[in-house]
């Protein structure tokens, strides 16, 4: 007998909802076979069967949501095993959400139940790791044959290389500590009061549950603005002949029915001035600093309920046109749950843009392990001095997030200047 597991599909994946069954008690599955679909905090995604048998029973009906990682949801008849067909359970009923007898505030995220122990099973020649794992090791240099997995069926994963890489993990809550010395690792979050205790009456809100992704945003956001020594530096740009090229490019790309827009124009400025400035396009380590090879960008999607940042990878080698194109394909299956983890996994440096909002500036909190991230606030007719005379221009402002540990001052000044220059004469980015 083998219990299916529900597979940690990305890194900060604690939980997810079943969408659908892909097989039925009965059906006979092998290796690489797609069985179910997953919807995470960010995405839908399909899961592969990593054994071979025949499915006994389905234990977790599809549909259901907020199913644990490393919980059964199947169970198959191994090899040489007569199998025991179990009707598939109801899927749940649809039932109005309750909020929590007692409210919490949404800073405090609950560490999710530990996962039992499962099984190491020889896979013969094959070794089983997730994509994630084998880039890491790849990546490393590690011999995935070496590294014992953790996983579902000693599965290799993320924290098995991260452990075989000589990497720090996080400490676990409860473990036992030598007599008179610290706890290891981050402190506890702390305790914040309920509403009723600072004085807000019962009956007087309604609580909207946080979802996965809502879950995941503010864990990592809480990490990155407590963990990293960041700081901002604001710069003003004027984008009168930035929207003089943009109104000419489209006119040239009309027949291709491609329209470029400010930001696409930013995301190209940004991607050149890091292959100028190459020390801002880095990331910290516990192992060093990582000098990226290209300057893929991390773009902030608004999405109903939290944000996700897919990637325009190696876009300094991207014209404009291209970069639209993958940009609004990127943005428009971001918001329909479609991407796939490498599609907004990983990235070099993030831009969040504002501007449509009418925002003038604002400050963003680092997309770690990043190193920067670029706020853009809206363009505005602002009074400015030429030679001595006042004028108006169409004025932007820019804020460059930086984290300390890897982007000082002087390197984000440099940064910025190169980044301008390009914004208030277009014609730089392609020479």
């Amino acid at each position: 007998m083998i219990d299916i597991l529900m597979p940690a599909l990305s890194p900060t994946m604690e939980e997810g909802a079943l969408a659908k069954w892909h097989v039925k008690a009965g059906d006979t599955v092998k290796a690489g076979d797609v069985i179910a679909e997953i919807e995470t905090d960010k995405a839908t995604m399909e899961v592969e069967a990593v054994d071979e048998g025949v499915v006994e029973a389905i234990l977790v009906a599809a549909g259901t949501e907020g199913v644990k990682v490393n919980t059964p949801i199947a169970r198959l008849a191994a090899e040489g095993e007569a199998p025991v067909i179990t009707p598939v359970p109801p899927a749940p009923a649809a039932v109005a959400p309750k909020p929590d007898p007692v409210p919490v505030a949404a800073s405090v995220v609950q560490p999710p139940a530990a996962a039992p122990p499962v099984p190491v099973k020889p896979a013969g020649d094959r070794i089983m790791a997730s994509p994630l794992a084998r880039r890491l090791a790849e990546a490393a240099g590690l011999d995935l044959a070496a590294i014992k997995g953790s996983g579902p069926h000693g599965r290799v994963v993320k924290v098995d290389v991260d452990a075989a890489r000589g990497r720090p993990q996080p400490a676990v809550a409860g473990a036992a500590q030598t007599p008179g010395t610290a706890p290891a690792g981050p402190q506890q979050p702390r305790q914040v009061q309920t509403l009723e205790q600072m004085g807000i009456a019962p009956g007087s809100y309604d609580l909207v549950p946080l979802d996965g992704m809502l879950r995941t945003v503010a864990r990592r956001m809480t990490d990155s603005f407590r963990d990293i020594p960041h700081f901002p530096l604001t710069i003003d740009l004027e984008i009168d002949a930035l929207l003089a090229a943009r109104a000419r490019i489209n006119a040239m790309l009309e027949k291709d029915g491609v329209k470029v827009s400010v930001n696409d124009m930013v995301i190209k400025a940004v991607a050149t001035a890091l292959k100028r400035v190459p020390a801002a396009n880095a990331s910290y380590t516990p192992e060093g600093l990582a000098m990226h090879h290209h300057a893929d960008i991390a773009v902030a999607v608004a999405l109903d309920h939290g944000l996700i940042t897919p990637i325009i990878r190696s876009a300094e080698t991207k014209g404009l046109a291209q970069i639209a194109v993958e940009a609004k394909d990127l943005a428009n299956r971001a918001r329909s749950k479609k991407l796939k983890p490498e599609e907004f996994q990983g990235g070099t440096f993030s831009i969040s843009n504002l501007g449509m909002f009418g925002i003038k500036s604002f400050n963003s909190i680092i997309n770690e392990p990043q190193g920067c991230i670029l706020s853009v606030g809206a363009g505005e007719q602002r009074p400015v001095v030429k030679d001595g005379q006042l004028a108006v221009a169409t004025v932007m402002s820019v804020t460059l997030t930086c984290d300390h540990r890897v982007v000082d001052g002087a390197i984000g000044a440099r940064f910025l200047q190169v980044f301008k220059a390009m914004i208030e004469d277009p014609l730089t980015m392609i020479v």
